[in-house]
């Protein structure tokens, strides 16, 4: 893996993992353009670059993520369905990772339900405290996010919808919840990758999670202007459109492996 594919991959990191788009959509297109060799390497790579998308959650927001204990037992309790779910199915959700018709598939179908969710929760309760049960089942939620192309952003985002909340709120919820969950998983695939990182390919590593950290900072910022002034609309239509490249580029033939 060179620097240039770490910059170009970390940075569609940075601008995917928090939008509701699909991060793992679009990772199968831009390797497919790159031409890359997914090795072991690139495979641990695409994961552990989350912890500078986690460091851009805690500072953009240190003020109210550093609040108070209660704060972070909601964010336990939301953490932990998709926690237990994601230790117990982890081999079938391994298998279907390896199948990029499932994520062409679930882009377009998840586009399709952020065309109408505006519709769905016309009039949101404006209600910004999240209780326990809120919480536990906006975790549920993002177990739906297990399925690859579904976007952990936009189940979670969803899921807070569905309880009152706001867009911006369930959205701010959204990205703190990212915090404990991405920091689980990320942390998990680097205890089992650790033995591959080397002192020649630890340099990109930490390339790439500075690469994702700032482009994330921009994205954060820019996805909740965005999602206030026009909703889910336009990012739907933009789901299908990547959805319907990577099924034709299947129909053509491609071999796209994100395995």
């Amino acid at each position: 893996m060179s620097i240039f594919e770490a910059v170009i991959i970390a940075i569609v990191e940075g601008i995917t993992e928090f939008l509701p788009v699909s991060s793992t959509g679009h990772m199968i297109i831009t390797q497919e353009l790159l031409g890359m060799q997914i090795d072991e390497f690139v495979k641990a790579f695409t994961v552990n670059i989350q912890f500078g998308a986690i460091l851009s959650v805690i500072v953009l927001y240190w003020k109210r993520f550093f609040q108070s204990f209660e704060f972070y037992y909601k964010l336990f309790i939301a953490a932990v369905p998709a926690g237990v779910l994601g230790f117990l199915l982890m081999d079938f959700i391994d298998s279907m990772l390896e199948s990029v018709l499932v994520v062409a598939i679930m882009l377009v179908i998840g586009g399709v339900i952020l065309i109408f969710v505006d519709k769905w929760f016309l009039k949101p309760k404006e209600k910004q405290d999240i209780s326990y049960g809120s919480a536990l089942k906006i975790g549920f939620f993002q177990c739906i996010a297990m399925i690859p192309g579904v976007s952990r952003s936009a189940a979670t985002i969803i899921g807070g919808m569905t309880q009152g909340l706001t867009r911006k709120t369930a959205a701010e919820f959204s990205f703190f919840l990212a915090v404990p969950t991405m920091f689980a998983a990320a942390g998990y695939k680097l205890y089992q990758n650790f033995g591959i990182i080397t002192n020649q390919n630890i340099s990109i590593l930490l390339i790439g999670n500075v690469v994702a950290f700032i482009v994330a900072l921009i994205a954060i910022k820019t996805f909740i202007a965005l999602l206030t002034r026009y909703g889910f609309k336009w990012f739907g239509y933009y789901r299908i459109v990547v959805g319907l490249v990577i099924l034709v580029m299947l129909f053509l033939g491609y071999d796209l492996n994100i395995a």
